[in-house]
């Protein structure tokens, strides 16, 4: 009965158009872990739906129903909240039905489980001892836990120090274990694991095991040892895959990854230590064996081990919210795919009802509901929901009538369409008039109801009725049929052939029914032109009528092809067709192949591209290389290729140098676009061919000859192993010594010879070489060998103090011709000589000031003559003091008052504290506002007089001045305004009135 009921009001609801619907979830429970220790006290599952009417919740666990009366249950709209939720009592699978009076449907299944991690066990750990050299293991061997997602560190000695991971010390993730590939003296120390649990974010550690390394008065090598092995992995697709590798011996041996005969996945890293692959994003192409190799200088071990990617369910086809006819049949199609295939079955309002493809025949009100495909297998499941409901109704117009005229062209054919809602499907008959219509060569009645006319003439004109009817009622709709004059093309497009760059003509005129509206649509190949996008090329004249000519303007060689216009009203349309030839340049030339290189040429082949209507003419070869990205024609044998051909060779090419080609297609109306460029080439070396250029040298320091030339740049290395071969002799000598530079970007070569005299004239030349030969020697030069250094030293070496920061230098120059500059030496007396300070002027200079010294301090001062093969002896040192600092504090203006046509401007006395200069005056400058310079004042006085400014403000500063230099500066505006300050508790208070 209560099945009826439902059955009954689906019903109804479906035939008064009502638009309730049954319920679809937006959330749905999820796999959740409780901590057993939590304070929490309470657990909440999820599951809301969307429905009208409203859904009504319930809950299942382990397919048993939730107890919602109990206290320890309560629902929060649909929602499930456990109250101290109990391991014994409520660990299980959960799920939420929601219904309806449309039906049922069944959320997902969600896991509730128990989280824990118990202590370490109190017992203590024995000591660890092992001989220095040798490869050891700490076991972490975790207490009882859940669930498996622990994450592992050691403590040294105390927390929080945790061991750093490198490539001797690895803690696995898979067993917690410490892992130390060969042990050192400085691995002494306690030891514990500490273990973490994310899932209920708890840790624990145990006891402290101490490791005794023993020393060893030689430790012995042994070859590589793998003792972390990672197994067979099943990992999800999209998933992150660990995989962990790590081997003993010393000494410590190095990791490397592969994949067996394929390349690493592309979204592989490997640690820095080089014990963990991790694979991000893992694909099902990533799949297959993965191997680990360690290897030291005594031997390798390897281990390999396979990854299968398995796939959750996804879908491919799902079922949605569908609407039958009663007494139809349907077939519902739900696939998906998956690693394994998954498996299909189908609940109907939350109860099993089916497995594998679903086909109902005859659909009555009991198919009606909600249902729920399920496709499953190893990994989980999903589910696509979906409502069925089953239509019952006499045939009805109300929501499509039949239009009340309908427009149709003599000679053409019409169709008018009937479509009444009706369920079951009716039968369709048709009258014209009253005239009951049969099929015949020109009327056809469709089966879905439509009528057909063909080879239309005005007898046809008419009105016409449709008549609907099943086993729950008829109907009928009326519409007239009204016959227009057909619409003809009158003036078609015809050919045209044209040069880039023209314009073309596309007439096209037709004749219409006049009380149309008549519109013209232009085709390119097939494609309508849209005249707003493609207004710079394409235009239409909207002078004629029923004219719809198109002007094709500055047509490019993609305008060309087939130009179809269509001139249609709303009730028919007539089209015409003629074809655009764009005759330009060639078209690019393709299959480039770049064979037979050599030092200077290569050999390159192609294929001919489009001519563009115009007969190529001639082949031109560029070629770029990685000095320029510039490309440039290139000399060719033959030296012009003619437009038949389709190989050539490049000439004259750079030897060892990258190259990339193209060739580019020439006729009579242009150069066309190039050819896609060929792969980069490297032609052959060969011995270089340019000797270096700008040939010298001379200067340096003592007992050195300095050879400098303009180093030949990339292009004329011609091969590798590139370098110089420098040569040189005395002048009048025979026998010329030769040396090699084997950097090829540099310039310059120094020969040092502490029996080579100063001064001494050479001969030297420069050739390059490579590993194809060598190259021919550039001019000969002359050049001359270092002078030697001054032996003089500077005398009447003094010094004036200038203030505590500055101290000017004098000397009297040495008599020698060969200096070329002095060097002032100085260091503070707490600073090492080492320190010293330099400061360097020509051979011109009798002084020099050092500045940013520090104030009183004594310093050291020493002068030496220098030139390029260094600095002679040190005058003799000196000594000389800084002066005391400037003042610190700024005068503290106290007034500034206009006097007539000048301000009084006063401060206070600034009294120097026992380690600054005393104060010997003051110095005033007097400037405008916003600029640096202006007029100075000194005065011994506490005030200074000043004229008023006439435009503008002015600032006045103010500083204290003595032998250690000025101090800090104080100031204030003043300008043709009448100002009275005030002092006020250390700041100024202004107030003015305006002067004439």
């Amino acid at each position: 009965v209560k099945t009826w009921l439902l059955v009954f009001r689906s019903f109804m609801i479906i035939s008064e158009e009502d638009k309730g619907f049954g319920p679809i979830f937006e959330e749905q429970p999820i796999n959740t872990i409780y901590p057993e220790e939590s304070l929490e006290g309470k657990v909440s599952l999820n599951c809301r739906a969307r429905a009208s009417p409203f859904p009504v919740y319930k809950w299942r666990m382990n397919n048993g129903d939730v107890d919602l009366t109990s206290d320890r249950y309560s629902m929060v709209g649909g929602n499930l909240v456990i109250n101290n939720p109990d391991k014994q009592k409520d660990a299980g699978i959960y799920y939420c039905l929601a219904s309806n009076n449309y039906g049922m449907v069944r959320s997902t299944e969600a896991t509730l489980s128990f989280g824990y991690l118990d202590p370490f066990p109190p017992e203590e750990r024995p000591e660890v001892r092992v001989k220095e050299g040798k490869g050891m293991v700490l076991l972490c061997d975790p207490p009882y836990h859940f669930p498996d997602d622990l994450s592992y560190r050691w403590l040294l000695n105390e927390f929080p120090v945790f061991i750093t991971m490198d490539k001797r010390r690895f803690v696995s993730q898979t067993n917690g274990n410490l892992y130390i590939a060969n042990v050192e003296a400085s691995d002494k120390g306690n030891y514990s694991c500490f273990v973490s649990s994310p899932s209920i974010t708890k840790s624990v550690f145990s006891k402290f095991i101490p490791l005794i390394p023993i020393p060893e008065r030689t430790t012995k090598p042994y070859p590589a040892d793998i003792v972390v092995q990672f197994k067979d992995v099943y990992a999800l697709m999209g998933q992150n895959v660990t995989l962990e590798c790590f081997a003993l011996g010393n000494p410590v041996p190095d990791i490397r990854w592969r994949k067996v005969l394929e390349p690493m996945p592309s979204t592989a890293e490997i640690s820095t230590s080089g014990a963990v692959l991790k694979i991000f994003n893992i694909q099902l192409e990533d799949e297959g064996i993965y191997e680990c190799e360690a290897e030291n200088i005594r031997g390798k071990d390897k281990h390999q081990a396979r990854i299968y990617v398995q796939a959750f369910p996804e879908w491919v086809e799902h079922i949605n919210d569908t609407e039958v006819d009663i007494g139809s049949d349907l077939y519902w199609p739900c696939v998906a795919t998956g690693k394994p295939i998954p498996t299909i079955r189908w609940l109907k309002n939350g109860y099993a009802y089916h497995k594998g493809e679903l086909r109902l025949y005859d659909v009555t009100f009991e198919n009606a509901g909600m249902y729920q495909c399920i496709a499953e297998n190893t990994y989980g499941a999903i589910y696509a929901n979906a409502e069925l409901k089953i239509l019952a109704l006499a045939p009805t117009f109300e929501m499509n009538p039949m239009k009340k005229k309908i427009l149709a062209a003599k000679g053409g054919r019409v169709i008018i369409e009937c479509k009444p809602k009706a369920a079951p499907k009716p039968k369709f008959s048709w009258s014209k008039g009253t005239e009951w219509l049969v099929n015949s060569s020109r009327i056809l009645i469709w089966e879905d109801g439509s009528l057909e006319i063909n080879n239309i003439t005005r007898n046809d004109g008419g009105i016409y009725t449709c008549f609907a009817e099943n086993n729950r009622g008829k109907a009928n709709s009326t519409g007239t049929l009204v016959i227009t004059d057909p619409t003809r093309i009158i003036l078609a497009p015809i050919n045209a052939d044209i040069t880039v760059g023209e314009n073309a003509t596309m007439q096209c005129a037709a004749s219409f029914d006049p009380t149309l509206d008549l519109t013209f649509v232009w085709s390119f190949n097939g494609y309508v032109i849209d005249f707003n996008k493609e207004n710079i090329h394409y235009q239409r004249n909207f002078m004629l009528d029923s004219n719809g000519e198109l002007l094709i303007r500055n047509a490019q060689l993609k305008h060309a092809g087939r130009y179809t216009c269509t001139a249609q009203t709303i009730v028919d349309n007539s089209s015409a067709s003629a074809d655009l030839v764009v005759r330009g340049p060639p078209g690019p030339p393709g299959g480039l192949r770049i064979e037979d290189i050599r030092a200077t040429s290569a050999a390159l082949t192609w294929s001919r591209g489009s001519d563009n209507h115009s007969p190529i003419s001639k082949y031109t070869i560029q070629t770029k290389t990685i000095l320029s990205d510039d490309w440039k024609d290139a000399k060719t044998d033959p030296p012009i290729i003619e437009g038949n051909m389709e190989a050539a060779r490049a000439v004259d090419l750079i030897p060892w140098m990258e190259y990339e080609f193209r060739v580019v297609a020439t006729n009579t109306l242009g150069r066309g676009e190039p050819s896609i460029p060929s792969n980069r080439i490297k032609t052959d070396g060969a011995a270089p061919n340019v000797a270096p250029s700008d040939v010298g040298g001379g200067g340096g320091r003592n007992r050195e000859l300095t050879i400098t030339w303009a180093p030949l740049s990339r292009e004329y290395h011609y091969g590798n192993n590139f370098g110089y071969i420098v040569a040189f002799k005395p002048f009048d000598g025979e026998e010329w010594k030769k040396v090699t530079v084997t950097n090829p970007d540099t310039g310059r070569y120094v020969h040092k010879d502490e029996t080579m005299s100063p001064s001494t004239a050479f001969q030297v030349k420069v050739k390059a070489f490579n590993n194809k030969g060598d190259g021919p020697y550039s001019l000969v030069a002359v050049i001359n060998s270092a002078q030697d250094a001054p032996s003089e030293a500077p005398t009447e070496v003094g010094v004036k103090v200038l203030s505590s920061s500055e101290i000017s230098v004098h000397w009297e120059h040495v008599l020698e011709k060969i200096v070329e500059s002095y060097q002032i030496r100085y260091w503070a007396a707490h600073d090492k000589e080492e320190a010293a300070n330099r400061v360097q002027v020509t051979s011109q200079e009798y002084s020099a000031r050092l500045e940013n010294l520090l104030p009183d301090t004594q310093y050291f001062i020493e002068v030496g003559a220098c030139n390029s093969a260094g600095c002679g002896p040190p005058s003799d040192m000196i000594e000389a003091f800084t002066k005391k600092a400037p003042p610190s504090q700024p005068p503290r203006i106290i007034s500034s008052v206009r006097s007539g046509s000048r301000y009084i401007i006063t401060w206070d006395h600034v009294v120097a504290l026992s380690n600054e200069s005393t104060v010997t005056g003051y110095k005033v400058l007097y400037r405008p506002d916003g600029q640096h310079d202006g007029k100075l004042y000194s005065t011994h006085k506490h005030s200074i007089e000043v004229p008023i400014p006439r435009d503008g403000e002015y600032v006045v500063e103010v500083r204290a001045h003595s032998d250690g230099g000025d101090g800090v500066v104080s100031q204030v505006k003043i300008s043709g305004k009448v100002f009275f300050l005030i002092p006020n508790l250390g700041y100024f208070s202004y107030f003015s009135l305006f002067a004439n």
